[in-house]
C-alpha cells in the first residue's frame, strides 16, 4: 500500500498592520457609539419622567385647588359630578388617569368606570397630613408615576384626596419618537465613523504594504542593523535639513557624539564647504571634502519628491595619501627619465671632446657636472637623517631643476636620527613637505613671469624647541593677507583648473598631529609647519 504524500500545511495568513488596526478601530468607534446612545437613552429617559412627574403634581394641585372638587367632595352624590369632571381634566391634559377619592381611600372617580368605588391602589398617609406625595407605583392600569394630594376645606382640614398620575407605557410611547431619531443618528455615526477607519486604513495599507505589525518590527530591525553595519557613511536629512538618521560609519568620519537626530546639518560643526554642498539643491557626485582629519567622498540624492536628502560618505584619507605618493613617485620618475636624457647628452659631450683630443677638457666637463649633482646630494644627506624626508628633498630638487626652479636647503637644516617620535608617520611627512614644496614651485614659476630672477625654492628643515619645524619659502607672488584662512580650505587654488587641496591637506595633518601652520611673506610667500615631537594624549585614527 502506497504512503499518501505530505502536503505542506497551508501557511497561515497573517493579517497586516492596516488590518489590525481597523478591526480595533471599528470595536472602539462602536463601543463609543453604543455607550454613547445608552447615555442618551438613559438621559432622556430621567428627563421625561421628570417631565411627566412635574405634569402629573401641577394637574393634581389645579384639581384640588379648584372649588368645584371642594364642593362636590362634601355633596350628597360626588361621583355624578366629579367622574365627568376628572375625565375632561384627564383627556385636555394628557394624563393618564385623575382619581377623586375619599379620605379612606375610596374611588369617586377612575378612567374604567368598574373601578369607581373601589379602594385606591397606592400609599395615601403622607397626603392625609396634608402633603404632596409623588411616587411610582403599580395600580389598575400598570406602573406609573403619580401624585397625591389633598383637597383642604376652608379650616385647612383634609376633605377628599386627587391622584393623577401617567403610565410607564404612556411615557416610553413619548420617547419613541427621540429614540428613533437617537438609534438613526447612532447608526450613522457609527457609519461614518467606520467609513473612515477604512479610509484611513486603506492609506495605511498602501503606505505599509500590507505588512503585519511583527513584519514591520523585523523589517526596521534589518533597516538598522544594515545601516549600522556598512562601512560607508550613511546620513539621512528631512526636508527641513535635520537628522533623521546618522550611522556608526559617518559618525567616525565626521567626528559627531552625542544626539543627532533633529539638529540641522549647518549646526553639527561640519566644515563649510561639506555643509554648502549639502544644502545645495543639485546632487553632489564624488566631492571631495576635507573635516578636522580626514578626507571623505560626498554623495548626495534626494528622497522622493521632497522627504529630505541621503548622504553617503566614503573614507577616502588613505587613498589620497597613496595618490600623493604616486604622484611623488610619478615626478620622481619623470625627473629621473629627464636627467637619464641630459646625462646622455653630456656624455655625447664628453666622448666627443675625448675623441678631438682634448682629454683635458673633457675631464674638466665631466667632474664640474657631477660635482654641481652631488653638491645637493651631500647637502641633504648631511643635514637630514631622516631617509623618507632626504629622499622626498632630492626628488623634489630634481623635479624642480627639470622645470626651472633650483630648490636649495638652508645652512641650518638639521634632523638627527631618531629624533623623529614613532607616531609620527611617515606618510605624514610626505604630505605635510610635499604639497609644500608642489605649491611653493608652482608660485615660483608663476612669480618668474613678472620677475627675470631665476625662481627659487627655499627649504628649512630642523628641529626646534622640541619642535619639527619645516618651512618653505619661494619667490613668487605671495599669499593675500585677506585669503589667508581661505587658503586652507578645500577649493582654494591661484592656479587655474587647481583642485585646492594641497595647502588643506596640509593643515589637516598638522592638525591632526597637534600641530600648526603660518603663513608669512619674505621675497614671496612663506608657510611654517610646526609639529609637536612629545605628545600626550593626542589620539591618532
Amino acid at each position: 500500500m502506497s504512503e499518501r504524500p505530505h502536503l505542506p500545511l497551508p501557511r497561515r495568513r497573517v493579517r497586516s498592520l492596516a488590518g489590525q488596526l481597523f478591526v480595533v478601530q471599528v470595536v472602539i468607534v462602536a463601543a463609543v457609539v453604543a455607550g454613547g446612545a445608552v447615555l442618551a437613552y438613559l438621559f432622556t429617559a430621567g428627563r421625561a419622567e421628570d417631565a411627566a412627574r412635574s405634569q402629573v403634581t401641577a394637574v393634581a394641585r389645579s384639581v384640588a385647588d379648584s372649588p368645584s372638587v371642594l364642593a362636590a367632595a362634601t355633596g350628597p352624590d360626588p361621583s355624578a359630578v366629579l367622574q365627568p369632571y376628572a375625565e375632561q381634566v384627564r383627556v385636555h391634559t394628557g394624563v393618564s388617569f385623575v382619581t377623586v377619592m375619599d379620605i379612606r381611600g375610596v374611588r369617586w372617580t377612575h378612567p374604567t368606570p368598574e373601578q369607581i368605588g373601589k379602594p385606591f391602589l397606592g400609599h395615601i398617609e403622607r397626603a392625609l397630613a396634608g402633603e404632596t406625595l409623588s411616587e411610582t407605583y403599580t395600580g389598575t392600569l400598570g406602573p406609573s408615576v403619580r401624585v397625591v394630594t389633598p383637597v383642604l376645606d376652608g379650616d385647612r382640614r383634609v376633605v377628599a384626596l386627587v391622584s393623577v398620575g401617567r403610565t410607564v407605557r404612556s411615557i416610553s410611547e413619548q420617547l419613541r419618537g427621540p429614540l428613533t431619531a437617537l438609534a438613526g443618528v447612532a447608526l450613522a455615526a457609527l457609519v461614518v465613523g467606520g467609513l473612515g477607519t477604512y479610509l484611513a486604513n486603506a492609506r495605511l495599507r498602501r503606505h505599509t504594504h500590507g505588512m503585519g505589525a511583527a513584519e514591520l518590527s523585523h523589517l526596521y530591525e534589518y533597516h538598522q542593523a544594515t545601516l549600522h553595519s556598512v562601512r560607508e557613511g550613511l546620513v539621512l536629512l528631512d526636508r527641513q535639513h535635520r537628522v533623521v538618521l546618522c550611522n556608526d560609519a559617518a559618525r567616525e568620519l565626521l567626528g559627531l557624539e552625542g544626539e543627532l537626530e533633529g539638529r540641522p546639518i549647518a549646526g553639527l560643526g561640519l566644515p563649510q564647504s561639506l555643509v554648502a554642498a549639502v544644502l545645495t539643491p543639485e546632487p553632489a557626485r564624488d566631492e571631495l571634502h576635507l573635516t578636522a582629519e580626514r578626507v571623505v567622498v560626498l554623495n548626495t540624492s534626494a528622497i522622493g519628491t521632497g522627504l529630505g536628502s541621503v548622504l553617503t560618505l566614503r573614507d577616502h584619507t588613505e587613498l589620497q595619501a597613496l595618490s600623493g605618493e604616486l604622484d611623488s613617485v610619478r615626478g620622481f620618475t619623470d625627473a629621473l627619465g629627464a636627467q637619464a636624457h641630459e646625462a646622455a647628452n653630456r656624455l655625447h659631450a664628453v666622448v666627443s671632446l675625448i675623441e678631438l683630443g682634448r682629454h683635458h677638457e673633457a675631464v674638466e666637463f665631466a667632474t664640474a657636472e657631477l660635482a654641481l649633482a652631488q653638491q645637493l646630494t651631500d647637502r641633504v644627506v648631511a643635514a637630514v637623517a631622516e631617509p623618507v624626508l632626504a629622499a622626498l628633498l632630492l626628488g623634489k630638487a630634481a623635479q624642480a631643476a627639470e622645470r626651472g626652479v633650483e630648490l636649495t636647503l638652508t645652512e641650518d637644516s638639521r634632523i638627527d636620527d631618531g629624533v623623529l617620535p614613532p607616531d609620527l608617520s611617515a606618510r605624514d611627512l610626505v604630505t605635510l613637505l610635499g604639497n609644500l614644496v608642489d605649491n611653493a614651485v608652482d608660485a615660483a614659476i608663476e612669480g618668474a613671469a613678472e620677475h627675470p630672477d631665476q625662481p627659487e625654492v627655499t627649504v628649512t628643515a630642523r628641529v626646534e624647541d622640541d619642535r619639527l619645524l619645516l618651512r618653505v619659502a619661494d619667490t613668487g607672488p605671495g599669499i593675500d593677507p585677506d585669503a589667508v584662512d581661505d587658503a586652507f580650505r578645500r577649493g582654494w587654488s591661484t592656479k587655474s583648473g587647481g583642485r585646492g587641496l594641497g595647502l588643506a591637506l596640509v593643515a589637516q595633518t598638522a592638525r591632526r598631529n597637534g600641530g600648526t601652520v603660518e603663513v608669512g611673506r619674505e621675497r614671496g610667500a612663506v608657510l611654517t609647519v610646526r609639529l609637536p615631537l612629545r605628545r600626550a594624549g593626542v589620539a591618532r585614527r
